[in-house]
């Protein structure tokens, strides 16, 4: 596989959603040293983020990442993925080698224009791994968009180590409509994930996903596999 060393530059779009998590579904998924954040007696916070990288990127490719949870370590906080998706297997060895994150590959389904509404609210997202559907979105159009800075920290593991990254993004930025529909088959069926409290859209999005760095040692070895894949050797 090909890919390009960190830090990666991308450009497209993306919708992002904010939704409560139970502790209690995701702590299995989240390696024991990491605390998990509390906003509200039980819930922390996750979502989903469906992009599509195109001309500009280091590579074009589309992107589903389930955030299950916020956690700290060591005083530093950051977002928890605990399953990623895309549809293009030099993205998939890239995060795996480069920054230990559980990529599979999966199938991206776009559909909807500002002429024809191909869903309840205009536009649809849906995403596969063969036959089996992992999850759909559908979402309306922007109403109002202002260009925003944003950046966080997300954590990463590899057999024996924690690792932190950062993510900086710009882009016009603005509240959607969305429905979540998680397919009961899915490998995150488990989290349970409502509808979204909110949801935004990136339009002329340019993200920079940073090189990792270490941040502290794994007491066990620790694999993805209670999301239906082990952390691999290469």
């Amino acid at each position: 596989m090909v890919y390009p060393s960190a830090p990666w530059h991308l450009q497209g779009y993306a919708v992002q959603t904010l939704q409560l998590v139970d502790v209690a579904r995701v702590r299995a998924l989240v390696p024991s040293e990491l605390e998990i954040v509390s906003l509200l007696p039980g819930k922390t916070l996750g979502g989903i983020y469906i992009s599509s990288y195109g001309l500009g990127s280091v590579m074009e490719y589309n992107e589903l990442i389930v955030v299950s949870a916020i956690v700290n370590y060591a005083g530093k906080w950051g977002a928890w993925i605990s399953h990623i998706y895309v549809d293009n297997p030099n993205s998939v060895a890239g995060g795996r080698e480069i920054w230990g994150l559980p990529k599979e590959l999966a199938q991206f389904s776009w559909e909807g224009s500002d002429s024809v509404k191909a869903a309840p609210l205009g536009y649809r997202v849906t995403v596969s791994q063969g036959n089996r559907q992992l999850c759909s979105l559908n979402y309306s159009k922007q109403n109002l968009a202002l260009p925003l800075p944003f950046s966080g920290n997300v954590f990463s593991a590899d057999r024996s180590n924690l690792l932190l990254f950062k993510g900086g993004l710009e882009s016009r930025i603005g509240l959607i409509k969305c429905e979540l529909e998680v397919a009961e088959e899915s490998p995150f069926a488990s989290l349970n994930l409502g509808q979204p409290l909110l949801a935004v859209a990136c339009e002329d999005m340019r993200l920079t996903v940073g090189a990792p760095e270490f941040v502290g040692n794994r007491a066990v070895e620790f694999s993805y596999q209670k999301t239906g894949l082990k952390t691999p050797s290469f």
